[in-house]
Parts: structure tokens; sequence; C-alpha cells
């Protein structure tokens, strides 16, 4: 039987500001299951930029710059987080949980206990699950797995069996699912051409493997220091950050200058470059705008050209278990850039802001 302690390693989001509001505590206290909740020993969480937008207050309407990982100087007081409402401190940032379950509080799956597990990010109002405004994000409205165990509702706990390491799982949830997510929110089939900027993301890499398995083709646009690594990952083509002329590069290497689908997590002024690349028809949706919030659009392209765009942000249920199951089969790769323990999350936090790397960064507690 395990031993559960009384108190435990955490790191602490005390507000928002600089990297200095994450605290690194040894004495918080464990968290107790309570009815229809288990508790998990955490043994990796992945990073994203969810918890670099909240920490900063990015999510605030007052901000209109880009993301940059370090505090604003105005930030709102109503918005400052990613569903328009303030965040309770401290708070334990950390969505992307990957562990084991080792209690269940009344009313739990008892059976769970000693099981590998993944934990979806969006927790739902039980009586109201379809209600996107009621929804909850892991390590935002309520405590994440930047710590050694996690109390969850039970329905969001996800058994997996794979072969992949505790780092490995950790690079999946918020990432991959905010990819699928995207591609269901533009309807992309077979036969589509997606355009995917900002690829060597965690998004971004998680877009070209979920797309290709639509049997969709996939462009993917880096910087040139990463194109050996993103052309691993299986794109039919992959072209600069942001091309000077990128309908001449579209035709120069699928033979047209356009695409059925732009997935965005990047934004700012490239923006119209992207939206001029859609045929007629074409959908565009973002889940991000990490080089800026604030863009121009022209909205005779929008309308004369029959344009269709989405936002994705809350995931409808289904989701998740859907790329549980990709894992388990085989379907997906992980794409693991760097694992750093715990106690380093300030240094995994600056590694993600400084995006050098290709696919994920997660810290370990074990």
């Amino acid at each position: 039987m395990t031993t559960i302690p009384e108190t435990m390693r955490a790191v602490v989001l005390t507000g928002h500001g600089d990297m200095d509001k994450l605290e690194y505590r040894t004495d918080w206290p464990v968290p107790q299951p309570r009815p229809g909740e288990v508790l998990i020993k955490v043994h990796a969480c992945g990073l994203n930029n969810t918890d670099v937008n909240t920490r900063t207050g990015w999510y605030s309407k007052a901000v209109t710059e880009a993301t940059t990982g370090g505090g604003f100087d105005e930030v709102g007081e109503e918005d400052p987080s990613w569903g328009g409402s303030p965040i309770v401190f401290p708070r334990i940032q950390g969505a992307d949980v990957a562990g084991t379950v080792v209690a269940a509080g009344d009313g739990a799956d008892a059976s769970l206990i000693g099981r590998r597990v993944l934990v979806e990010t969006w927790i739902r109002d039980p009586d109201d699950p379809l209600d996107m405004n009621k929804c909850r994000y892991l390590g935002s409205e309520m405590d994440g797995g930047f710590a050694d165990y996690l109390r969850i509702v039970e329905r969001a706990v996800f058994p997996v069996d794979c072969a992949l390491s505790d780092a490995e799982l950790a690079t999946f949830a918020t990432s991959w699912v905010t990819a699928e997510n995207m591609l269901n929110r533009a309807n992309v089939v077979s036969g589509d051409t997606v355009l995917i900027p900002g690829a060597s993301g965690g998004v971004g890499s998680a877009l070209i493997q979920l797309a290709n398995r639509r049997g969709a083709r996939t462009i993917a646009m880096a910087g040139k220091a990463k194109h050996d690594q993103v052309a691993a990952l299986g794109p039919a083509a992959v072209l600069d950050r942001a091309p000077d002329n990128l309908k001449s590069e579209l035709k120069r290497v699928i033979g047209s200058d356009s695409v059925s689908v732009v997935a965005d997590v990047v934004g700012g002024d490239y923006f119209p470059t992207l939206i001029d690349a859609l045929e007629r028809g074409g959908r565009y949706t973002c889940s991000g705008a990490i080089a800026g919030p604030i863009v121009d659009l022209d909205l005779r392209t929008l309308y004369l050209h029959d344009l269709t765009f989405t936002g994705a942000t809350v995931v409808p249920p289904g989701t998740f278990g859907d790329l549980v199951g990709y894992i388990e089969r085989g379907e997906v790769k992980p794409v693991l850039a760097e694992a750093f323990p715990l106690e380093r999350l300030h240094e995994a936090q600056q590694a993600f802001i400084d995006k050098k790397h290709i696919g994920n960064i997660v810290v370990t507690m074990d």
C-alpha cells in the first residue's frame, strides 16, 4: 500500500508578474480526495502557453503585446485568465499530468488505484457538461500538476496502456488536444492542405501528425534552424517562418498558391498574409496568438472569398478519449524536447519561452 505524506513539493503561483511569482515549496499540504475524486501521484507534467499567459496576465484585454514571458505593467482586474475571470492565488499551475492513482475518495472507482493515467485538462460541470461557460481549466481555475500530488474528479482520469515514459506522456494533454480540436473545428479531412505556422512548437508539431493521420497534406512553417527536425515529423513541405512571398513559396513546394486550411497559434503581423493564402471557401482556425493578438483583417477577403473563421479553446467531450486511443494504438508519437526536475521549473519555463526547442518541455517529479 502506498504511503501518502502530509506535505509535498509544489511550485506555487502567488500572483501575476515575472518568474519570481512562481515559488518552489517543500511544505505544501497534500490534498485529500473528496467524494467522487481520486488522488494522483504526479510523475511528470508538461508546460504550455497557458502557464505563461496566466502568470503574466497576458489574457487581459488590457494587454495588446506579443507573449514574451515577462510581466505586464497593466493587467485588467477582471479578465487576466483564459476564461475572463480572476485567478485565485495561490495557485498550482500545470495541466499536462501523467501519473498514477494512489487513493480514491468516497464514491470514486477504487479499481483505478495503481493505474497509470492521463488527466483531461477541461473539467466540466457534472450537471451541465456541454456548457462551455462552466468549464474549468486544470492549473488555472483549479490546482494542477506542478506538484507531487493532484486531487481531481474521477471522470477526468483516463487510464493509459503504453510503453511511453512518463515524460513522453506528459507532452500530450494540452498541445495535442488543442491541435485535435482545431482540426475538428476546421473540419479537416483527407485531401485538405493544412498550413501550420509555428510548426516547431507543441501545438504545431502535434498538428502535423494529427492532420497527417486524417490524410491531409501538411505544410509546416518554422525558423530555418529547425527545418530538419520539423521535416522529420512528416509534413509534405517545410517553409520559412514568414516568407516574403508566401503564395510563391506554396506554388514552389505543392504546385498551388493556396491552401484549404490555416491552423494558427501565432497571429501577429503575418496574419493578413496567411489569410490571403486561403482558397475560396477556405477555413482559418486559431488557438493562440504568441506573436501578438491584435491583427489586421480586410473584411472583403473574408466575405468575398467565402472564408470560415473558428476559434478553438474549450474542447468538446470525447476529444481527450480519442487522443488516448491514438496514443495506445501508436498512431501518434510524442515530441519531447527536454525534461527538467520540478525544482528547476523557472529554468524549464524560460526554455519554453525562448522557443529554441521542437515539441514539448516537461518537468518531472521522480
